[in-house]
């Protein structure tokens, strides 16, 4: 006999210990599963007793897989991405989608449409979410107002509004760094690939920590559509700045505030000596190269573990470190390369192989080069700090020991010959 107790961990301390003379002396033909959410609550008397297997959470695709199968053989009508919906609604449980799934038959008439579904779990048309993150991406706040407006019409539930856009965050923030996306996922591996390329990795991180900051505080709002618009607004108002976007998304004011200090800069700096798309090519100073080109974000990175190698014809032989493979992607590389056509005003190509960093013969990456040259600096000024005769005096009279590990290299700008 096998006896099955739901929900062990509501038993009484009393009931527990009747149980446990069982449980110590079971007889042979007797099985007991106990089964439990809360395992933390049993008395370790009882777990010592017991065999303990964690059941894990069942992933979607596996409970949209069981979904067909059961839709299949019940002759019922569905559609997969309105299964996909389900399979994510029940949050691991298998039981829960079973459930989900009767009502979803009885709400859609038999036949299970995205739509439909969609509207009996208050879930976003995927497409929504995609046209906030490209109007987001473009910083345009009255496009997005529009697009909330447009929402508003069908009587959304905002908190699963925000939690859907942090869903699709964290998608693309995935993609931008392995360079794939799952194939169960809601947005299409292009629409992933679009929205990835006009976000920085700095923008999906913000937008994504704004978004579930803003599903917590969502009952604090006045209304939850204002609560909404103010996350999505907040979005675009901490967006980091840079280059002509900034100075165009800022507004009058805040470029009127911005010009004093962007002349001073300018009047600082060496004026450029080629203009870009007129740069004649010659064998370049990579890291010095990259810094003059129009590269951001992921596509940057990828740029700076790469060491030049040579130039055969039209295409750029570069050479990345094994250790950054991950970031090697086919969108990443036409970037450089777009980058670099762009620049030197022809049709140039990138051909990026894979190097081994310990070889003798491997060129150093700036990267590389950037850190033997802070690991340098912070050699000299450990070696300054040994020789000097303060220091010397503090180390003899209070026997003090330097910690070479603590010294930290401050980068300050230099003093300007007009200030006092």
């Amino acid at each position: 006999k096998v006896y099955l107790i739901d929900e062990v961990h509501m038993l009484s301390k009393s009931s527990f210990n009747a149980l446990l003379k069982t449980l110590e002396e079971p007889p042979p033909h007797v099985k007991f599963l106990l089964a439990t959410t809360d395992p933390q609550k049993l008395p370790v008397t009882v777990l010592s007793r017991c065999l303990q297997f964690n059941l894990k959470r069942l992933t979607p695709t596996l409970i949209k897989e069981r979904l067909e199968l059961i839709c299949k053989s019940e002759s019922i009508e569905a559609e997969p991405n309105a299964l996909a919906l389900l399979a994510r609604a029940a949050d691991g449980s298998l039981r829960d989608s079973l459930s989900l799934l009767d009502q979803a038959i009885a709400f859609c008439g038999g036949k299970l449409e995205q739509s439909s579904v969609a509207e009996m779990l208050g879930t976003i048309d995927k497409d929504h979410v995609a046209r906030l993150l490209s109007l987001l991406s473009a910083g345009d706040a009255a496009g997005v107002m529009t697009a909330i407006a447009d929402i508003d019409e069908q009587f959304p539930d905002y908190a699963r509004l925000l939690e859907d856009l942090a869903r699709a965050l964290q998608r693309i923030a995935m993609f931008q760094v392995i360079g794939s996306a799952d194939v169960d996922d809601e947005l299409s591996e292009q629409e992933l690939a679009e929205l990835a390329g006009g976000l920085t990795p700095e923008d999906v991180q913000l937008f994504y920590q704004a978004a579930i900051l803003g599903r917590r505080d969502l009952h604090l709002a006045p209304d939850p559509r204002s609560g909404a618009e103010m996350t999505l607004l907040r979005m675009l108002a901490f967006r980091p700045a840079s280059g002509d976007v900034a100075a165009s998304s800022a507004g009058p004011r805040r470029a009127a505030r911005a010009a004093p200090s962007a002349a001073k800069e300018l009047k600082h700096s060496p004026p450029p000596q080629q203009t870009a798309g007129n740069a004649k090519w010659d064998e370049p100073d990579w890291a010095n190269l990259i810094t003059r080109l129009n590269i951001a974000g992921a596509a940057k990175l990828l740029a700076s573990n790469c060491a030049y190698l040579s130039r055969d014809g039209s295409t750029v032989q570069l050479g990345l470190d094994k250790r950054s493979e991950s970031l090697l992607t086919g969108s990443r590389a036409d970037a450089v390369a777009s980058a670099l056509t762009e620049h030197f005003g022809e049709k140039l190509k990138v051909a990026i192989t894979l190097q081994d960093s310990s070889a003798n013969d491997a060129k150093s990456t700036p990267l590389q080069e950037q850190a033997r040259a802070e690991d340098e600096k912070l050699d000299a000024a450990r070696e300054s700090l040994e020789n000097d005769p303060n220091v010397r005096a503090l180390k003899d009279m209070f026997g003090a020991e330097m910690q070479p590990e603590s010294l930290e290299i401050l980068d300050r700008p230099a003093p300007n010959p007009g200030d006092k």
